[in-house]
């Protein structure tokens, strides 16, 4: 599965408002009601499905980079956004270190492989340091979008 297979372009946020974790998770969830992506009677209860998952343990993989994750029987395919903060959000990494590249993820319950298969998409591409550090560097939607195309260019699948 390739980013743009689940990466909701009008969703993305370049530049991150919030400052905290369920700040900007919060934050996410509602780029992707904006794009029309998640209906808005959904969005709390997929905040409280994703913070529930972080209880088990915190999606901050470390380097920087958070995976917030969840499913949800409200969604028909997976559906995905990307946030990037300028200052960083304590995220209670693995790593200890806050957290600049947030990709958020909502599966539907019925499909875990396609779950699993973003995921794999994901922490793939995260491996790639010049990536990341493009990726964080990035200001606008256009240049998100841009290293996301390239990196489905080089992606084996």
């Amino acid at each position: 599965m390739k980013f743009m297979d689940f990466v909701k372009p009008a969703a993305i946020r370049p530049q991150l408002d919030s400052t905290d974790k369920q700040g900007a998770i919060r934050e996410l969830i509602s780029a992707l009601v904006e794009a029309g992506e998640v209906a808005q009677d959904d969005h709390e209860d997929i905040v409280q499905g994703i913070l529930k998952r972080e209880e088990l343990g915190s999606t901050g993989i470390g380097r920087g980079v958070a995976v917030p994750h969840a499913k949800h029987d409200r969604v028909d395919q997976p559906v995905g956004t990307i946030g990037i903060s300028q200052q960083g959000i304590g995220f209670n990494s693995l790593d200890g270190e806050d957290v600049y590249l947030m990709f958020l993820l909502i599966s539907p319950m019925k499909n875990p492989t396609d779950h699993l298969r973003a995921l794999e998409n994901i922490s793939r591409q995260l491996r790639e340091d010049t990536f990341c550090r493009f990726l964080k560097q990035s200001k606008t939607l256009d240049d998100v979008q841009q290293l996301l195309e390239e990196a489905d260019e080089n992606s084996p699948e």
